[in-house]
């Protein structure tokens, strides 16, 4: 082989394919194109999951604002029912002291009067589940019973109610105030009639 076919050839390998040069730009240019939408997209995305996290703690903060308020109002306005109850029971004694302020004060009317002043105001405790601790005759309980004094009994077994001398209360199984009681304990044995001894 002469040295210009040698040159000839050797340049042939050197010299680049126009056609595949091209083709890299090409597949570049599309890959940046790619990389790029899926960049936009992620973009998006996270704008998208920024304004929901956003939006998210702002639910979340005028939830517990509105909670705030409705823990406030059941403190402030807790009562208002049972007050409501407790208007007609106002009303009722208003109207006995009435009757009985005269000079034809009628005690009958007002003991009537007074009945049913009692009677509405236990409807008013028992709508709002208070109820009456009257043990009269049960076995002494110091949850709900406190004994003012012991007094011997041969009727009644020891440790029963012989006398309430102040009714007690409870609010949904909770003892207010507890029922002010006399207990029994056991009699003590007659004494023993000596005499006869002492005159032998």
């Amino acid at each position: 082989m002469s040295q210009d076919q040698a040159n000839e050839t050797e340049h042939t390998h050197t010299q680049e394919d126009p056609a595949s040069s091209t083709t890299a730009a090409d597949e570049s240019g599309q890959r940046l194109a790619e990389l790029e939408a899926e960049l936009a997209a992620a973009k998006a995305k996270a704008e998208e999951n920024w304004n929901l996290a956003l939006r998210a703690k702002a639910e979340a903060e005028n939830t517990k604002r509105r909670a705030e308020i409705d823990v406030a109002n059941a403190h402030k306005y807790a009562l208002e029912k049972f007050i409501e109850g407790l208007l007609p029971v106002i009303d009722s004694i208003e109207l006995g002291l009435e009757a009985v302020s005269g000079e034809d004060a009628d005690i009958a009317k007002f003991r009537e009067g007074s009945e049913l002043t009692l009677k509405l105001m236990k409807a008013v405790l028992e709508r709002h589940n208070i109820e009456q601790i009257d043990p009269q005759g049960e076995k002494f309980d110091p949850v709900c019973h406190q004994a003012m004094s012991m007094q011997e009994s041969h009727e009644a077994e020891p440790n029963t109610v012989l006398k309430v001398m102040q009714k007690g209360y409870r609010l949904n199984d909770r003892v207010i105030r507890p029922a002010m009681v006399i207990v029994s304990k056991a009699a003590s044995p007659p004494p023993q009639d000596t005499s006869i001894d002492e005159m032998a």
